[in-house]
């Protein structure tokens, strides 16, 4: 992007400039946000990335003095203390105020195109390897991670530990109370649901924290013969389903606030309980992150009574969405497989399977957080396509 500046003027008694491009184009800037990010040593600690002004010093209703144009690729302003500011014109046409501008740059940052999914899933894959050594891999890993929610890693070594050299490609992993990383195998007295053969039901991990971790990793190191296999299912496409279905339900499970608790000793002694709606929502009613763990959802529910019916029959009408054949994939990981997905919107589960004299089945899980995730993926894309 190499945009060029045929025209630029005050506008609205000098509290908009206004900026015409070479390809017929035009931006509106506020006065009071140019002002706030003037790029000049004095307002923007360069080294930092950061604003150094402050808002007290800033005048909301600001008007320019003096507006110049410098060579089609920048503009100069002269506010009234005299101050001055220079603004080059890719980094105002990046920031352009138009409502298809600010989706360009949405989508840029954060990446929001989503695929939905049924049972119709192709489970995409990647050679572990290939993502750990090289960056284009990596690059298109975290990208179908972001749009599908779920990428399948083959050939990792069947050992304890290869979820760290993960954790440390992306940066780091979420330490929480049940360690950087567990181990999901039956255990004695287990300390939670999955650490037992018995089925799990279509779930997310650890809606009992404030903010659950938004990215799941779980490594298959042994594998039993019979039975074990994981199952998941597309939260946000099943939400979808619910909101046409039944408008009510779906207000009921993304307004009504649900306690979850779990109490325990692991990596440390822990007791935590919180509040979260089923469906956490955007301003525009899209669902954003589920938040449904039967297991640790609480006894305590803190509605009027007359609320807890209507709440059940909607859960119920979506966990039967969640279970329901055209919804959910079933697939059976084999020793040397890591499968990574959005904590925030797949929920999985795994059907049974028998206990032996031994350990049959061994996976080890670990978290990340998006903002993780996301700093690492906008960190190869620049990279990888060699972006500013």
């Amino acid at each position: 992007m190499n945009p060029g500046i045929q025209k630029v003027e005050a506008l609205d008694a000098g509290h908009f400039v206004r900026v015409e491009w070479e390809d017929g184009s035009e931006s509106r800037y506020p006065c009071v946000w140019l002002r706030d990010n003037c790029q000049c040593p004095r307002c923007f600690l360069r080294s930092a990335g950061a604003r150094r002004l402050v808002l007290k010093d800033l005048d909301v209703n600001i008007v320019v003095k003096e507006i110049t144009l410098a060579g089609r690729k920048k503009i100069s302003i002269t506010w009234p203390d005299e101050h001055a500011s220079e603004y080059e014109a890719e980094w105002l046409k990046r920031r352009c105020f138009s409502e298809a501008a600010r989706a360009e740059m949405r989508e840029d940052l954060f990446l929001r195109e989503q695929q939905y999914w049924g049972s119709d899933l192709q489970l995409p894959k990647i050679p572990f390897e290939e993502i750990m050594y090289n960056d284009e891999s990596a690059y298109k890993w975290l990208c179908t991670l972001k749009k599908v929610g779920i990428v399948l890693l083959t050939g990792a070594a069947t050992r304890q530990g290869e979820l760290v050299k993960l954790g440390r490609r992306i940066g780091f992993l979420r330490l929480t109370f049940y360690g950087p990383t567990w181990q999901v195998q039956d255990k004695a007295d287990a300390n939670n649901v999955a650490y037992t053969t018995g089925k799990l039901c279509f779930h997310t991990d650890y809606p009992v924290l404030q903010q659950p971790p938004g990215v799941q990793f779980l490594h298959c190191i042994k594998q039993t013969a019979a039975g074990g296999e994981s199952e998941v299912v597309d939260g946000f496409h099943v939400s979808n389903k619910l909101k046409k279905q039944n408008p009510q339900a779906y207000q009921i499970l993304s307004s009504t606030p649900v306690d979850y608790t779990d109490v325990g000793v692991d990596y440390c002694d822990f007791a935590v309980q919180c509040k979260q709606r089923i469906i956490d929502v955007d301003s525009r009613g899209q669902a954003v992150r589920i938040n449904y763990n039967n297991a640790t959802r609480d006894t305590v529910f803190d509605v009027p009574a007359e609320k807890v019916r209507p709440f059940y029959a909607a859960l119920k009408e979506f966990d039967d969405l969640l279970n329901s054949a055209e919804h959910k994939f079933t697939y059976k990981l084999k020793p040397g497989d890591i499968v990574t997905f959005d904590n925030w919107r797949v929920l999985h589960g795994r059907q049974s399977y028998h206990s032996g004299s031994e350990v049959t089945r061994h996976l080890e899980g670990a978290y990340a957080d998006w903002d993780v995730v996301m700093s690492r993926l906008r960190l190869l894309k620049k990279r990888v396509l060699n972006r500013d």
